[in-house]
């Protein structure tokens, strides 16, 4: 009785950490090339040199636009960040961002319009053309070494407007 008593305890030692860390550690990523509607998803990729259309899609996780990838999304739902380095675009509206929005070295059009993000917009050394237009943003705004300089305006902004888009 005491070794089944020991086995026991010993599997349930063994199993504890993948039942107090399975539901993160099992989150699946899915690649988008093509359109989603309204589906919902752990975490989202847009695959290098695709574009990905998304319309009421929810995120649980993250998004991330690689390089050279577009990324349309219209109604959509993301409990984390929008992130993209080296995209073709980025175009993101009417949507609800639980995290912050980051576009780094995009060198196509960026547009983010009519949208609620609870952490801070931020679009740094960009060339394809930044619009920013009527979001509201629970942190900063911050725009810095994008060329042109981003346009836009009637954002609401909670922390600071910084940089270049310090006027919109």
């Amino acid at each position: 009785m005491k070794k089944l008593f020991a086995a026991l305890l010993v599997c349930c030692f063994a199993l504890t950490p993948m039942f107090a860390w399975g539901p993160s550690a099992l989150a699946e990523e899915r690649s988008c090339s093509g359109s989603l509607g309204r589906v919902t998803v752990d975490n989202l990729r847009v695959p290098s040199g695709r574009t990905c259309t998304l319309n009421g899609t929810t995120i649980k996780g993250t998004i991330v636009v690689e390089r050279g990838a577009r990324l349309n999304a219209s109604g959509v739902a993301v409990n984390g960040n929008v992130q993209a380095e080296g995209a073709a675009g980025v175009a993101v509206s009417g949507s609800s961002i639980g995290g912050s929005i980051q576009i780094v070295t995009s060198s196509g059009a960026s547009r983010l319009s009519g949208n609620s993000v609870k952490g801070d917009i931020q679009f740094f050394s960009n060339r394809g053309g930044v619009s920013v237009q009527n979001n509201r943003v629970d942190g900063n705004l911050q725009c810095k070494s994008n060329s042109p300089a981003p346009t836009g305006g009637g954002n609401v902004v909670q922390g600071n407007k910084e940089d270049q888009c310090r006027r919109l």
